[in-house]
């Protein structure tokens, strides 16, 4: 009997499976289970307006409008679809789940491997702590090289004179473009007064294989081409965000010891110069008090923010990139590594502690990127791609240089801010380039701008409300892109859950259905699996290629932080509801769940019952201690432009959520918010608002990661209104 023969079409996906049986026979009943709700798309008539018991509205024919909208992209963008079925997704994902080997195994064939891994052994795993040590691998023995991957193999397909990078300087009128196959020279030869060989000085200087080097540079092309210069001789690289502190760098330093640091004198950001010169001076003083000397810093001269004359310098240690680089050959050989070769570290930082070095390697990564990148985006040769995300986080490792890259993608790189000159700009860029694919926090102005080249949008940073998506599917997309509102993690590598454009129907705000490999499961506090339309804590059964190894020096960690909560898992720390139908909705991290007289709240909840106010354009509710309830909630609320704080707006903000949710989940308190504290990437941080909820102003901790630091004043000083 075939495997898709013996699904039902009930409703739901998942059905329990013994908890720690790692046999083909009970992942292929989990397999079975978990694609009910897919098998029963598949015998939709072509064109379908509905699926009962829900209401769908085709693609670029009508609105989405009510909650349990589907929508359908149209025939002609499903039919030039990668994934242009539920069938063809079914069929996929089955071979995905029950044979990871051979599935894995064919598409790692399309890339470059000096030596091919044992396919006796393509991975192994043990994500259950009672069974030892938490140990992935994948590839093993394979022996390749991921930048050798995304330039040469590329420029030997015959993509040289493809532009690789169009980049966008933060002032109007300022940009480059670069090719293939001069991304690749500057890679080796970096190009601007002088010929540079950034790869051979790194090598002269002592960097080797598995040294570490930290780079603290803005969204000039010289990030990436750090990262893959440094991938190129085997080095392992940290990216961290050129607006971190001198603190929150110095122990990076610390931590990973690097042998080199990179940076640039300054860099402008809107209107603003930013000093990073000088930061990183005071994290190389606080990493030498704290026993780690760094003895070279290559430094890029960024003369639209300032000219070396005015940088401060010490001889001996620091290094002019433009003036030192030159001095080397123009080609550099390629350092071959093991699949399980460490890549990259990229440091996570919580509420508090020590920040965690997410460490993950060659092989398995290079392949889970590059895959996502292609079907996640439906990537065609023709695209133009813009991730507004900056390098110094994982969506910049894998979706604005790795994934896009090696799949030969044409990338546009923005050194600004989005709202400089004005809350256009980034619209400007979009008609600018004829940007295809737009992968971005969906929380920016759009009137009087074209866009008519987006071809698909791509959600990221917080989980996307049912309001947002409306907004970001009828307003940006004229309702006619599909979004890929993605789910995903640094520790993932790459997206996990996300919809695959043209292959089934959305609902607005749902991450939908599961990446190829990928098996979530949903457990309650006891770790049971549970079945059907519930809501619990979100795990993944079985590893993916692109899964981190472990936090750097510390292993012990990694183990307690994300496998010992649920053992034979790994633990998200995401919550997630899975509906009727079987589309998974994210609900926000379990630690923002808040406990309120006894009733557990998640806080995306309530914040998707204030943003479908018509005035509220966007909201975070955090928990706060109360006298009464344990613990009260308190929601920062952003207007939509022109509307006005008033007394009668907060009642009907909270007269929203009582509707929606119940009288428990009412907000104590409404703080107005002209911004949210963000990242660049889009990530509101929590920690902030919860100290200045709780009024512990003189406790913000690090605010420097943030976009707009300023907001942190403007909601202190809103407190008491």
């Amino acid at each position: 009997m075939s495997l898709s023969s013996s699904v039902s079409s009930s409703l739901y996906i998942f059905s329990p499976k013994p908890k720690h049986s790692s046999s083909s026979t009970s992942i292929l009943m989990a397999t079975t289970n978990h694609l009910r709700h897919v098998e029963s798309l598949t015998t939709l008539p072509s064109g379908a307006g509905k699926i009962f018991p829900l209401n769908a509205v085709i693609l670029g024919e009508a609105l989405a409008s009510e909650e349990d909208d589907l929508i359908f992209s149209n025939k002609d963008f499903s039919n030039q679809a990668h994934v242009s079925s539920p069938q063809k997704y079914l069929e996929m994902y089955k071979r995905s789940i029950v044979d990871p080997a051979g599935f894995w195994s064919d598409i790692a064939s399309q890339f470059y491997w000096k030596q091919r891994w044992d396919e006796h052994c393509v991975y192994s795993e043990n994500l259950d702590v009672r069974n030892g040590d938490i140990k992935i691998q994948w590839f093993k023995g394979g022996v390749t090289n991921i930048c050798y991957n995304a330039l040469d193999m590329n420029i030997q397909a015959g993509l040289g004179d493809k532009t690789a990078f169009f980049w966008e300087g933060n002032d109007l009128g300022k940009g480059a473009t670069l090719t293939f196959n001069q991304l690749l020279s500057k890679v080796c030869q970096f190009t601007l007064f002088a010929h540079a060989q950034l790869a051979n000085y790194l090598k002269d200087i002592g960097v080797k294989k598995g040294d570490a080097v930290i780079i603290y540079l803005p969204m000039l092309m010289e990030l990436p081409i750090a990262m893959l210069a440094c991938a190129r001789i085997g080095a392992v690289h940290s990216v961290v965000f050129a607006g971190f502190s001198s603190e929150s760098l110095s122990q990076r330093i610390v931590d990973c010891k690097p042998k080199a640091v990179i940076t640039c004198n300054a860099v402008r950001r809107g209107s603003k110069v930013l000093n990073l010169k000088d930061i990183v001076d005071s994290a190389l003083v606080e990493s030498t008090n704290n026993g780690v000397s760094i003895d070279v810093c290559l430094t890029y001269e960024n003369q639209s923010a300032m000219t070396r004359e005015t940088t401060k310098w010490q001889i001996d240690r620091d290094v002019w990139w433009q003036d030192i680089v030159s001095k080397y050959p123009t080609t550099c050989e390629v350092e071959w590594v093991d699949a399980e070769d460490p890549l990259f570290l990229l440091y996570t930082s919580g509420s508090t502690g020590k920040p965690k070095g997410v460490l993950h390697t060659t092989g398995g990564y290079m392949i889970y990127t590059a895959t996502t990148f292609k079907y996640a985006f439906d990537y065609k040769p023709s695209d133009i791609y813009w991730c507004t995300a900056d390098c110094g986080w994982i969506t910049g490792h894998s979706y604005v240089t790795y994934g896009p890259l090696l799949n030969g993608s044409t990338v546009v790189l923005f050194e600004g801010a989005p709202n400089y000159p004005d809350s256009g700009r980034c619209w400007d860029i979009v008609d600018k380039y004829k940007v295809t694919l737009f992968y971005t926090a969906p929380t920016l102005f759009v009137n009087r701008y074209s866009r008519k080249s987006l071809r698909v949008l791509g959600s990221v940073g917080e989980p996307i409300n049912p309001s947002a998506w409306r907004w970001f599917y009828n307003v940006v997309g004229d309702s006619r892109c599909p979004i890929s509102d993605t789910w995903w993690q640094t520790e993932t590598g790459g997206f996990m859950i996300t919809p695959l454009p043209g292959a089934w129907p959305q609902k607005p705000g749902s991450a939908t259905f599961p990446f190829f490999g990928v098996l979530p499961i949903i457990v309650d506090e006891k770790g049971n699996e549970i079945e059907g339309e519930c809501s619990g804590y979100l795990c993944i059964k079985n590893s993916w290629p692109g899964a981190f190894r472990t936090l750097y020096g510390d292993h012990e960690r990694y183990e307690t932080t994300y496998f010992k909560p649920f053992p034979g898992y790994y633990f998200s720390g995401d919550g997630c509801s899975r509906d009727k139908d079987g589309y998974h909705w994210l609900t926000g991290r379990v630690d923002d769940v808040i406990n309120v007289s006894g009733h557990r709240i998640g806080t995306a909840e309530v914040e998707s019952a204030l943003v479908s106010h018509p005035q509220c354009a966007e909201a975070a509710v955090v928990g706060v201690e109360h006298e009464v309830k344990g613990q009260g909630i308190y929601a920062f609320v952003t207007l939509v432009g022109g509307v006005h704080y008033s007394e009668e707006l907060r009642k009907s903000l909270i007269l929203s959520v009582r509707k929606q949710i119940g009288a428990f989940a009412a907000p104590d308190r409404i703080h107005w918010a002209p911004g949210l504290p963000k990242t660049r990437s889009g990530k509101i941080m929590r920690r902030i608002l919860r100290k200045i909820a709780s009024g512990q102003l003189n406790e913000l901790g690090d605010t420097s990661t943030l976009a707009e630091p300023s907001v942190v004043d403007q909601l202190i000083a809103l407190r008491d209104t």
